[in-house]
């Protein structure tokens, strides 16, 4: 028996007044409880294992396969669990790869886990099974004797599938991309041939067209000079008359060959406007005064009404555009009268109207008349006059200018054409003088030396032979040493801008100038070159150009502007 004052010989079941078979009793029970609580944990993983729709194993990281679960083994196309371990009794044997399983149990080491890793599985039958795998190590002291692997696997077969699929359809659009690619370049070299040659056919057309009217106005430049020396000497009314029909030829065949040079340059864009401000009396009276004898041979009144608003534009355009509406006018009216006037459109512009009592024109055929080789009442011979290129040049140069036009008319009432030009806000120009009577042309040029440099010994004859009817001296050269050798220097020089040997006319002007000691020695370039290279290089050079074939009047024009300085 223990003593009472004892403490060390008091167990806790003798301190709660309880003997040693109650306290024995009651742990036994609570243990019970326990297991039986671990029992039913064991179960449910025990059932998660066996039914789990991904596989799962349990190795050692020795290598051993200790377990896995149905799902594997299907997975693997194994006939039972059992097989699976009999044939993969080593975790490395599970891979198509047996280096692979050292691998992930290296990176398990040093990463302790490892997840989603794609690798492939070995089946029963041969066959590879992609598969996501994820391993997670468990420690001895949980798993009882040693470290353990336990693996999930999921079989991605189908993803595999999806992405190789996609791979090929890939393969396939990026297949099919490539030769439509190819296709493509290929149309776009046939493209590109196709509009090289095209650009080259067209240079080659606009080179055949300058070349032609070159070479085709040369001699008609020399008919005209001979022509109009012949008028100066006849006399005869019949002979008269027959050598202005002579002349009305060239005129037509020149203003053809014209009008194919412009609607070429213009459809190449090689028409820059030159815009400023100016008068717009300065070009209307002098397309009055040009047209009022075609109008009067006709039987026809031509009334303008002065206009001495400043307008913003290139007065070589827009005087191209109303001449051609005054030359038609004069060709459709038959009887009546043709007006030519300005009026305010706005603020900021005005209309130059020209107004016609002819033949008219049905509003269907507003947009017909502008189109090429389009000719109005042309099944009349007498009316046909060009190749219906007028309106069409007209239309190109209004773009080109950005200046609209406009058609009123209808058949048998007459026409309206116009086009609308920019006022030149804050410019105006006092009403210009009346010019004097001009002098008679034989007392104006009387005594005036001129020497004419051209490599055409016809063009020389024609142009010495018309300035001798105006009692000028003339001297002639066809090339610069033959025009050095003359006895007297000129007072003025007449040079064709394309010589022999390459020599152009600015070049031979240099040279007589420096030959005759005189740099201000005047000078004009008249060529059948209308290239706007040469116009720059002439206005760069101020040398004045007459174009080929020469009118009569432009000629003596010519001569009067080197007198006057």
């Amino acid at each position: 028996m223990k003593k009472a004052n004892d403490p060390s010989g008091f167990s806790v079941s003798d301190l709660l007044g309880l003997g040693q078979q109650s306290a024995r009793k009651s742990y036994y029970r609570e243990l019970s409880v326990r297991l039986e609580e671990l029992e039913v944990e064991r179960n449910r993983y025990k059932w998660l294992f066996e039914n789990a729709l991904h596989g799962i194993f349990q190795a050692s990281l020795s290598g051993k396969l200790r377990a896995a679960n149905p799902a594997l083994a299907a997975m693997l196309d194994d006939s039972s669990v059992a097989h699976t371990l009999e044939r993969c009794a080593r975790f490395d044997a599970l891979f198509v790869n047996a280096a692979t399983g050292q691998q992930l149990r290296d990176l398990l080491l040093i990463q302790g886990h490892v997840t989603g890793q794609t690798t492939l599985l070995q089946g029963a039958s041969g066959h590879q099974v992609p598969v996501a795998i994820t391993l997670i190590k468990k420690p001895a002291e949980l798993a009882g004797d040693e470290d353990l692997i336990e693996g999930f696997v999921a079989d991605i077969t189908e993803r595999e599938r999806a992405r190789q699929h996609l791979e090929t359809l890939n393969a396939h659009l990026e297949a099919r991309v490539a030769d439509r690619t190819q296709a493509l370049e290929r149309l776009n070299e046939a493209l590109r041939n196709a509009r090289d040659a095209a650009e080259f056919a067209n240079h080659s057309k606009d080179r055949y067209l300058a070349a032609a009217s070159h070479d085709l106005l040369q001699p008609m430049n020399a008919a005209r000079l001979l022509v109009a020396s012949l008028q100066e000497r006849l006399n005869d009314s019949d002979n008269l008359v027959l050598v202005e029909r002579v002349q009305n030829s060239l005129e037509s065949a020149e203003a053809i060959l014209s009008d194919l040079l412009d609607i070429s340059k213009l459809d190449h864009g090689q028409v820059q406007p030159q815009l400023r401000h100016f008068n717009l009396d300065d070009i209307l009276s002098n397309l009055a005064d040009e047209f009022a004898p075609v109008a009067q041979r006709k039987g026809l009144t031509l009334r303008y009404v002065p206009c001495h608003q400043a307008v913003t534009s290139d007065p070589h355009l827009l005087s191209r555009i109303v001449r051609n509406f005054l030359a038609n006018a004069c060709r459709y009216t038959q009887h009546g009268g043709i007006c030519l006037g300005v009026r305010r459109h706005s603020d900021t512009s005005l209309t130059i109207n020209v107004v016609d009592s002819g033949i008219g024109i049905p509003e269907s055929d507003y947009q017909l008349i502008f189109r090429e080789f389009h000719q109005l009442n042309a099944t009349r011979a007498r009316d046909r006059q060009g190749v219906g290129l007028g309106l069409a040049i007209v239309e190109r140069i209004s773009q080109r200018l950005e200046h609209p036009l406009s058609v009123r008319s209808a058949p048998g009432q007459g026409s309206c054409f116009a086009v609308r030009v920019p006022r030149a806000s804050g410019i105006s120009f006092s009403q210009a003088p009346t010019p004097s009577a001009p002098f008679s042309a034989d007392a104006e040029f009387e005594g005036v030396r001129v020497l004419i440099l051209d490599n055409e010994p016809a063009i020389l004859e024609g142009m010495a032979l018309l300035l001798s009817e105006w009692q000028v001296s003339c001297d002639t050269a066809l090339d610069v040493t033959a025009a050095k050798a003359c006895s007297e220097a000129p007072d003025m020089l007449l040079v064709d801008l394309h010589l022999d040997d390459s020599v152009t006319g600015l070049e031979a002007i240099r040279q007589l100038r420096h030959h005759w000691h005189d740099p201000q020695l005047p000078a004009a370039i008249i060529s059948a070159d209308r290239s706007d290279h040469w116009q720059r290089r002439l206005r760069n050079a101020s040398v004045p150009q007459l174009n080929k074939p020469v009118r009569p009047g432009k000629l003596r024009a010519l001569l009067r502007s080197l007198l006057n300085g």
